[in-house]
Protein backbone atom coordinates (compact mmCIF):
# COMPACT_ATOMS: atom_id res chain seq x y z
CA UNK A 1 0.00 0.00 0.00
CA UNK A 2 1.36 3.32 -1.10
CA UNK A 3 1.93 6.23 1.11
CA UNK A 4 0.16 8.41 -0.90
CA UNK A 5 -1.90 10.69 1.26
CA UNK A 6 -5.25 7.98 0.28
CA UNK A 7 -8.01 7.62 2.87
CA UNK A 8 -9.30 4.15 2.70
CA UNK A 9 -12.80 3.37 4.36
CA UNK A 10 -12.72 0.41 6.21
CA UNK A 11 -16.29 -0.24 6.42
CA UNK A 12 -18.70 -1.65 3.93
CA UNK A 13 -20.73 1.24 3.01
CA UNK A 14 -19.86 4.88 2.74
CA UNK A 15 -23.13 5.65 4.42
CA UNK A 16 -22.00 3.55 7.57
CA UNK A 17 -18.55 4.59 7.63
CA UNK A 18 -18.17 3.36 11.24
CA UNK A 19 -13.91 3.51 11.16
CA UNK A 20 -11.63 5.33 8.65
CA UNK A 21 -8.23 4.79 8.13
CA UNK A 22 -5.88 7.43 6.20
CA UNK A 23 -2.19 7.54 5.08
CA UNK A 24 -0.64 10.51 5.06
CA UNK A 25 2.71 10.70 2.72
CA UNK A 26 4.50 12.14 5.91
CA UNK A 27 4.14 8.47 7.45
CA UNK A 28 1.36 8.63 9.89
CA UNK A 29 -1.90 6.70 9.96
CA UNK A 30 -4.85 8.61 11.58
CA UNK A 31 -7.54 6.06 12.63
CA UNK A 32 -11.17 7.46 13.25
CA UNK A 33 -14.00 6.42 14.79
CA UNK A 34 -16.78 7.83 12.91
CA UNK A 35 -19.77 7.42 14.85
CA UNK A 36 -20.55 11.03 16.48
CA UNK A 37 -24.35 10.49 16.54
CA UNK A 38 -23.99 7.29 18.81
CA UNK A 39 -20.91 8.99 20.77
CA UNK A 40 -18.47 6.93 18.66
CA UNK A 41 -19.79 3.80 21.08
CA UNK A 42 -18.28 0.74 19.45
CA UNK A 43 -20.44 -2.51 18.76
CA UNK A 44 -18.94 -5.98 16.99
CA UNK A 45 -18.65 -4.44 13.54
CA UNK A 46 -16.30 -1.50 14.83
CA UNK A 47 -13.84 -4.29 16.73
CA UNK A 48 -13.57 -6.18 13.44
CA UNK A 49 -12.99 -2.89 11.41
CA UNK A 50 -10.69 -1.43 14.27
CA UNK A 51 -9.06 -4.62 13.64
CA UNK A 52 -8.50 -4.60 10.28
CA UNK A 53 -7.00 -0.79 10.48
CA UNK A 54 -4.62 -1.96 12.73
CA UNK A 55 -3.60 -4.51 10.76
CA UNK A 56 -3.15 -3.07 7.46
CA UNK A 57 -1.29 -0.67 9.08
CA UNK A 58 0.96 -3.22 10.52
CA UNK A 59 1.74 -4.68 7.19
CA UNK A 60 2.31 -0.93 5.77
CA UNK A 61 6.00 -0.46 6.56
CA UNK A 62 5.99 3.55 4.99
CA UNK A 63 3.90 4.21 8.37
CA UNK A 64 5.76 5.82 10.99
CA UNK A 65 3.39 6.12 13.83
CA UNK A 66 -0.30 5.87 14.17
CA UNK A 67 -3.09 8.54 15.56
CA UNK A 68 -6.32 6.92 17.01
CA UNK A 69 -8.92 9.58 17.54
CA UNK A 70 -13.10 10.49 16.61
CA UNK A 71 -15.22 12.49 15.40
CA UNK A 72 -17.63 14.49 17.10
CA UNK A 73 -17.52 15.97 20.85
CA UNK A 74 -17.02 12.76 22.09
CA UNK A 75 -14.07 10.43 22.01
CA UNK A 76 -16.42 7.00 22.68
CA UNK A 77 -18.72 6.07 25.48
CA UNK A 78 -18.01 2.43 25.71
CA UNK A 79 -20.12 -0.47 24.35
CA UNK A 80 -23.42 0.54 21.49
CA UNK A 81 -26.11 -0.42 23.61
CA UNK A 82 -27.74 -2.21 20.77
CA UNK A 83 -24.69 -4.57 20.44
CA UNK A 84 -25.43 -5.03 24.39
CA UNK A 85 -28.99 -5.81 24.11
CA UNK A 86 -27.81 -8.60 21.48
CA UNK A 87 -25.00 -10.01 23.83
CA UNK A 88 -27.43 -10.33 26.03
CA UNK A 89 -29.22 -13.22 24.19
CA UNK A 90 -26.10 -14.61 23.00
CA UNK A 91 -25.19 -17.84 24.30
CA UNK A 92 -22.15 -18.58 27.50
CA UNK A 93 -19.97 -19.67 24.17
CA UNK A 94 -21.19 -16.64 21.80
CA UNK A 95 -20.45 -14.13 24.42
CA UNK A 96 -16.59 -15.36 24.80
CA UNK A 97 -16.13 -15.53 21.01
CA UNK A 98 -17.59 -11.65 21.09
CA UNK A 99 -14.97 -11.10 23.92
CA UNK A 100 -12.02 -12.53 22.28
CA UNK A 101 -12.60 -10.37 18.83
CA UNK A 102 -12.57 -7.20 21.15
CA UNK A 103 -9.24 -8.94 23.39
CA UNK A 104 -7.42 -9.33 19.66
CA UNK A 105 -7.92 -5.91 18.73
CA UNK A 106 -6.92 -5.00 21.95
CA UNK A 107 -3.47 -6.43 21.64
CA UNK A 108 -2.80 -5.42 18.33
CA UNK A 109 -3.28 -1.94 18.84
CA UNK A 110 -1.16 -2.35 22.18
CA UNK A 111 1.98 -4.50 19.80
CA UNK A 112 1.67 -2.36 16.77
CA UNK A 113 5.50 -1.77 16.10
CA UNK A 114 5.08 1.73 15.55
CA UNK A 115 4.43 4.88 18.11
CA UNK A 116 0.83 5.11 19.05
CA UNK A 117 -0.77 8.20 19.57
CA UNK A 118 -4.42 8.62 21.30
CA UNK A 119 -6.18 12.03 20.82
CA UNK A 120 -9.23 12.01 23.78
CA UNK A 121 -12.05 14.39 23.67
CA UNK A 122 -15.15 14.46 25.70
CA UNK A 123 -16.37 11.05 27.21
CA UNK A 124 -13.83 7.73 27.10
CA UNK A 125 -15.68 5.41 29.26
CA UNK A 126 -15.49 1.23 29.94
CA UNK A 127 -13.85 0.67 26.78
CA UNK A 128 -12.71 3.47 24.96
CA UNK A 129 -10.29 3.46 28.23
CA UNK A 130 -8.90 0.31 26.85
CA UNK A 131 -8.11 1.80 23.75
CA UNK A 132 -6.30 4.39 25.51
CA UNK A 133 -4.46 2.25 27.66
CA UNK A 134 -3.40 0.12 24.73
CA UNK A 135 -1.66 3.31 22.89
CA UNK A 136 1.79 4.75 23.95
CA UNK A 137 1.27 8.15 24.40
CA UNK A 138 -2.31 9.49 25.75
CA UNK A 139 -3.32 13.28 25.05
CA UNK A 140 -6.87 14.43 26.26
CA UNK A 141 -8.41 17.93 26.27
CA UNK A 142 -8.76 19.62 29.78
CA UNK A 143 -12.57 19.10 29.70
CA UNK A 144 -12.35 14.81 28.93
CA UNK A 145 -14.24 12.66 31.57
CA UNK A 146 -13.24 9.08 31.95
CA UNK A 147 -14.94 6.01 33.42
CA UNK A 148 -14.83 2.17 33.79
CA UNK A 149 -18.46 1.84 34.21
CA UNK A 150 -18.87 -1.50 33.82
CA UNK A 151 -19.85 -2.60 36.93
CA UNK A 152 -22.93 -0.01 36.59
CA UNK A 153 -24.06 -2.50 34.37
CA UNK A 154 -22.76 -6.20 36.39
CA UNK A 155 -20.15 -6.56 33.78
CA UNK A 156 -16.57 -6.10 34.27
CA UNK A 157 -13.34 -4.45 32.70
CA UNK A 158 -12.28 -7.74 31.83
CA UNK A 159 -10.65 -8.23 28.24
CA UNK A 160 -9.45 -3.92 28.93
CA UNK A 161 -7.98 -4.81 32.18
CA UNK A 162 -4.67 -6.17 31.76
CA UNK A 163 -3.57 -2.74 29.52
CA UNK A 164 -5.47 -0.74 32.40
CA UNK A 165 -3.80 -2.24 34.73
CA UNK A 166 -0.72 -1.57 32.94
CA UNK A 167 -1.29 1.87 32.92
CA UNK A 168 -2.54 2.81 36.09
CA UNK A 169 -1.04 0.53 38.38
CA UNK A 170 -2.72 -2.36 40.31
CA UNK A 171 -4.11 0.17 43.50
CA UNK A 172 -5.56 2.82 41.28
CA UNK A 173 -7.00 -0.53 38.94
CA UNK A 174 -8.68 -1.49 42.71
CA UNK A 175 -10.32 1.90 43.18
CA UNK A 176 -11.87 2.29 39.77
CA UNK A 177 -12.60 -0.65 38.99
CA UNK A 178 -15.14 -1.20 41.75
CA UNK A 179 -16.65 2.05 41.92
CA UNK A 180 -17.65 3.05 38.19
CA UNK A 181 -17.05 6.61 38.63
CA UNK A 182 -15.95 8.77 36.38
CA UNK A 183 -13.15 10.73 36.74
CA UNK A 184 -11.19 13.65 35.08
CA UNK A 185 -8.50 14.36 32.87
CA UNK A 186 -6.55 16.16 35.70
CA UNK A 187 -7.04 12.71 37.40
CA UNK A 188 -6.31 10.67 34.62
CA UNK A 189 -3.42 12.51 34.46
CA UNK A 190 -2.23 11.92 37.92
CA UNK A 191 -2.87 8.16 37.91
CA UNK A 192 -0.92 7.62 34.35
CA UNK A 193 -4.22 7.18 31.85
CA UNK A 194 -2.69 10.44 30.02
CA UNK A 195 0.68 12.25 29.64
CA UNK A 196 -0.80 15.34 28.97
CA UNK A 197 -4.17 17.56 28.97
CA UNK A 198 -4.81 20.89 26.70
CA UNK A 199 -7.20 23.29 26.97
CA UNK A 200 -9.34 24.46 24.27
CA UNK A 201 -7.52 23.93 20.38
CA UNK A 202 -3.94 23.75 21.66
CA UNK A 203 -4.90 19.71 21.71
CA UNK A 204 -4.55 19.17 18.16
CA UNK A 205 -1.32 21.46 18.12
CA UNK A 206 0.05 19.30 20.92
CA UNK A 207 -0.86 15.99 19.07
CA UNK A 208 0.98 17.83 15.40
CA UNK A 209 3.86 18.36 17.25
CA UNK A 210 4.03 15.31 19.15
CA UNK A 211 4.08 13.38 15.37
CA UNK A 212 6.56 15.70 13.61
CA UNK A 213 9.05 14.89 16.53
CA UNK A 214 8.41 11.17 16.33
CA UNK A 215 8.87 11.47 12.13
CA UNK A 216 12.46 12.70 12.80
CA UNK A 217 13.61 9.30 14.35
CA UNK A 218 14.93 6.31 12.72
CA UNK A 219 11.94 4.19 12.17
CA UNK A 220 13.71 0.87 12.71
CA UNK A 221 15.10 2.30 16.02
CA UNK A 222 11.78 3.53 17.41
CA UNK A 223 10.11 0.26 16.72
CA UNK A 224 13.12 -1.51 18.84
CA UNK A 225 13.13 1.79 21.04
CA UNK A 226 9.50 0.76 21.82
CA UNK A 227 9.91 -3.06 21.75
CA UNK A 228 12.66 -2.81 24.53
CA UNK A 229 10.31 -1.14 27.04
CA UNK A 230 8.67 -4.24 27.45
CA UNK A 231 11.53 -6.72 27.37
CA UNK A 232 12.92 -5.09 30.39
CA UNK A 233 10.05 -3.67 32.41
CA UNK A 234 10.35 -5.10 35.51
CA UNK A 235 13.23 -7.07 35.03
CA UNK A 236 16.61 -7.10 37.08
CA UNK A 237 19.32 -5.59 36.86
CA UNK A 238 21.83 -8.79 36.22
CA UNK A 239 23.93 -10.51 34.02
CA UNK A 240 21.48 -11.61 31.40
CA UNK A 241 19.95 -8.22 31.12
CA UNK A 242 22.92 -6.47 30.74
CA UNK A 243 24.07 -8.82 27.73
CA UNK A 244 21.11 -8.63 26.20
CA UNK A 245 20.43 -4.67 26.17
CA UNK A 246 23.93 -4.59 24.75
CA UNK A 247 23.54 -6.48 21.99
CA UNK A 248 20.55 -4.66 21.45
CA UNK A 249 22.67 -1.81 20.87
CA UNK A 250 25.52 -3.47 19.15
CA UNK A 251 22.67 -4.92 16.69
CA UNK A 252 22.08 -1.38 15.92
CA UNK A 253 25.03 0.05 15.58
CA UNK A 254 25.77 -1.77 12.46
CA UNK A 255 22.17 -1.90 10.71
CA UNK A 256 22.11 0.08 7.56
CA UNK A 257 19.61 2.49 9.68
CA UNK A 258 21.84 2.82 12.14
CA UNK A 259 24.88 3.48 9.94
CA UNK A 260 22.64 6.33 8.51
CA UNK A 261 21.98 7.95 11.81
CA UNK A 262 25.68 8.09 12.71
CA UNK A 263 27.08 9.13 9.67
CA UNK A 264 23.84 12.12 8.97
CA UNK A 265 24.85 13.04 12.68
CA UNK A 266 28.56 13.45 12.30
CA UNK A 267 28.31 14.58 9.03
CA UNK A 268 25.88 17.58 10.19
CA UNK A 269 22.88 16.97 7.54
CA UNK A 270 19.86 15.31 7.51
CA UNK A 271 19.59 11.35 7.68
CA UNK A 272 17.96 9.79 4.86
CA UNK A 273 16.01 6.77 6.99
CA UNK A 274 15.44 3.88 5.03
CA UNK A 275 11.61 2.10 5.30
CA UNK A 276 10.67 0.46 8.56
CA UNK A 277 10.97 -3.22 8.36
CA UNK A 278 10.75 -5.95 10.64
CA UNK A 279 8.25 -4.72 13.12
CA UNK A 280 11.20 -4.58 15.72
CA UNK A 281 13.13 -7.86 15.18
CA UNK A 282 16.28 -8.31 16.49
Amino acid sequence: MACSGCEASMSQSIQDRRVTLAIEPSGIATVTLCRPEKQNAFDDQMIELLTQAFRRVEETPEVRALLLTSEGVNFCAGGDLAWMRRMAEYTFEENQQDAQALALMLYMLRNLPIPTVVRVQGMAFGGAVGLVSCCDIALASVDAQFGLTEVRIGLIPATIGPYVIEAIGRRWASRLFVTGERFSAQRALEIGLIHECFPGGALDAAVSNLLDEICKNGPQAVAHAKAIVGEVAGLPINEALIEHTSRRIAELRVSPEGQEGLSAFLEKRRACWPPRTGAGDS
